[in-house]
């Protein structure tokens, strides 16, 4: 059996991709690589909205170049974002690359690997617009508790520096059967947290012509039973609605959290940006969320540096900051994207000066959370535990996991393997410290629930054995 790896850059639709890719591989008869030991099949899911993104794809392409010819038969594939954008210049600058497939035929990679060993010459298959919805493919997921589901993808969004309507089309919604048929084969799995996933997810049901749709669909979600955790990202400012709001509000599952990107605060950067939104609208939009979910944690994400930016524009910025009162929020300094109008305009900032702005948004964003966080000390608060999240401290006896708000959670455990938690299990915990980025909850466990997500991820840590099936689809069992 031929072996495969992922390697995955970009956002959490990507994250997603790539368990599709991992689940359309294990189909078609591989199975994944153990850690330690290389690859017959290494695949590149790229994103062509980060930073050096470029740079990063090449460079590691470049340090598989010599292992390729060390290993015969190895095949290297390349797709998601970037290979959707620059197509031919990937085999172009990397002649070695086996297959180059686009965002949207991720399903026809086995064929085309199959096709380049037969036909020793490299195979570039890239579509314009889905074959299909890709939730309708095999999926091999990372948690056994926790699950990305997809209700739209594509966005009609025209954001002067955003490159994903050119890479990922039009935005094409699920119908919401299907999307609430899969989360309940989810959570028969063990499943108890499902994030749904679109470019703007508020505007979904724009393609079959129900505005209320999403809100709808939230609500829809409260009446799956065994369905603890509901998240969605991300939405649009321009077309966040109060039956949203509501939603949120009155489903116990839905959880007070939100991610609401603001970009910027000042509202002559936003029209350059072509954002349909002004910073009065946003704030107004916060302001409503919190009267109805006065514990609600929001974060955002904030864009340093577009062009054209003043120390005016960039003080609006910090001002919103200030009022908003984000409990995190991912900053970024601008950089140029081929391909988006922004790449084109004038005034472009200055490095050095971005530098310094970021630095002063990034103090103040951390002073903000740390004092939001501080709130939450001698509180109680529900953990959902996640492998991978955070830590697992031998020193301190600490595992990782998530509030209802999203926040990390660091809880010291007993030492006792019996009486620890699981990933995927829940526990009350009391927040004895905050720090900027995380809580402790260093006085332990105020009660623990042993979940069917514990058990499903129990279920894992088995030795391999057997194919089981998920969604009528083989997917192999194996250690996480």
């Amino acid at each position: 059996m031929r072996t495969y790896e992922v390697v995955t850059y970009g956002c959490q639709m990507n994250v997603h991709d790539s368990e599709r890719i991992s689940g359309v591989l294990a189909a078609a008869g591989y199975v994944p690589a153990e850690t330690g030991t290389q690859a017959d099949v290494v695949v590149f899911n790229t994103c062509a909205v980060r930073e050096n993104a470029d740079n990063r794809l090449y460079g590691n392409l470049g340090h598989l170049a010599p292992v390729k010819v060390a290993h015969p038969g190895m095949q290297i594939a390349v797709g998601g974002c970037m290979a959707q954008k620059d197509r031919q210049v990937v085999v172009d600058r990397a002649p070695w690359v086996d297959v180059v497939f686009g965002t949207n035929n991720l399903g026809s990679l086995p064929v085309l690997l199959e096709r380049a060993r037969v036909q020793q010459e490299a195979q570039v298959e890239i579509l314009e617009s889905l074959e299909r919805f890709p939730s309708t493919l095999p999926t091999r997921r990372d948690s056994a508790y926790a699950a990305w589901v997809s209700i739209s993808v594509g966005c009609n969004n025209t954001c002067t520096f955003c490159i994903v309507p050119a890479l990922r089309g039009k935005e094409s919604d699920r119908r919401p059967g299907d999307v609430l048929a899969e989360i309940r084969a989810l959570v028969d799995e063990g499943v108890q947290e499902i994030t749904l996933l679109g470019q703007n997810v508020n505007t979904y049901g724009v393609e079959f012509g129900d505005r209320g749709a999403f809100a709808k669909l939230l609500r829809a979600c409260g009446g799956i039973e065994g369905l603890e955790r509901v998240r969605f990202t991300s939405p649009h400012p321009a077309a966040f609605t109060d039956d949203v709001i509501a939603a949120m509000a009155e489903t116990p599952n839905v959880m007070p959290s939100l991610h609401m990107p603001l970009q910027s605060g000042s509202d002559r950067v936003l029209k350059a940006m072509r954002r349909s939104y002004r910073s009065d609208k946003f704030l107004g939009i916060l302001d409503r969320v919190r009267a109805a979910m006065p514990h609600a944690a929001i974060t955002t994400d904030i864009i340093v540096g577009f062009p054209g930016e003043t120390e005016e524009d960039f003080a609006a910025t910090l001002d919103v900051v200030r009022a908003a009162r984000f409990a995190a929020a991912f900053t970024f300094q601008y950089s140029i994207r081929p391909g988006t109008p922004a790449a084109t305009m004038p005034d472009q900032v200055p490095r050095p000066v971005v530098q310094e702005r970021y630095e002063r948004l990034v103090e103040l964003v951390g002073e903000i959370a740390w004092a939001e966080n501080q709130k939450l000390e001698t509180q109680t608060v529900e953990v959902l535990f996640a492998a991978g999240e955070g830590r697992k401290d031998a020193a301190t006896h600490r595992m990782s996991g998530r509030a209802r708000d999203n926040r990390l959670v660091h809880v010291a455990v007993p030492t006792e393997p019996e009486l620890q938690p699981r990933p995927g299990d829940l526990a009350e915990v009391a927040i004895s410290y905050a720090a900027p980025h995380h809580l402790n909850a260093d006085g332990g466990l105020i009660s623990l629930r042993r979940t069917r997500g514990g058990d499903a991820w129990a279920a894992r840590q088995q030795p391999a054995g057997p194919a089981a099936t998920v969604l009528g689809i083989p997917r192999l069992v194996r250690a996480q």
